[in-house]
């Protein structure tokens, strides 16, 4: 019986994503290779699975859209290369989408487990359905977990890379729902005397805590 109150050993938030060496469809892969770029390395259950079918398809459709940000798509399960191949020349011959990122091959789950995307209570012997945000240096900025019966959807994942690039560059929060284009949130005053300052310096400012302004 699996013991599912052990606590889970997951990668950190804004620490380095861990390194990983692995076979894809694509040939071999490290995280060194994306040095750099944005990469958004993303695991499923299993392939020829229905779920994960329609999510390789939504990530083939906006792929364009994530290269446009300088960001990598990479795929992962638990199957073999071969599995892998078969299922995306599935994909292209039954749903007419050709998938163009590379999936890693991860049969001795060492991926899987670095990353923690097997959840001890949800799956012993796949991965979930898990996706890590991770910057060009290397460092993990999100991470979303879904449960194996319901879809991520892809255009979120989009408008999260789109965001966390917003904030890198402009120093800004971003609020619920944000897209470009969008007023974005002000970093809050850290003393008295900024906060007393706050509604003359340009902002929309609702309040000393909660102030907006658009983006260059």
């Amino acid at each position: 019986m699996t013991d599912t109150t052990r606590p889970l050993a997951l990668p950190g938030l804004n620490r380095p994503a861990p390194e990983f060496s692995a076979n894809t469809t694509d040939g071999p892969r490290t995280l060194a290779d994306y040095k750099g770029r944005w990469l958004v390395l993303f695991s499923h259950p299993a392939d020829f699975t229905p779920v994960c079918t329609t999510e390789f398809i939504g990530f083939a459709n906006h792929h364009e859209q994530f290269k446009a940000l300088g960001c990598e798509l990479l795929g992962l399960s638990i199957d073999s290369i071969f599995a892998h191949i078969a299922w995306i020349r599935n994909i292209e011959e039954k749903f007419g989408i050709h998938i163009r990122f590379p999936i890693i091959e991860d049969l001795s789950m060492k991926v899987a487990h670095a990353y923690g995307m097997v959840q001890p209570g949800a799956s012993d012997t796949s991965a979930v359905r898990a996706t890590f945000v991770i910057d060009p240096e290397g460092v993990l900025r999100a991470m979303l977990y879904y449960p194996m019966s319901n879809g991520r959807s892809v255009p979120e994942i989009l408008r999260l890379v789109t965001a966390l690039q917003a904030s890198d560059a402009q120093k800004i929060a971003t609020p619920e729902g944000w897209t470009p284009g969008q007023d974005a949130i002000v970093p809050p005053p850290r003393t008295a005397e900024a906060a007393r300052q706050r509604g003359s310096e340009g902002y929309a400012t609702t309040d000393w805590y909660f102030s907006t302004r658009k983006l260059d």
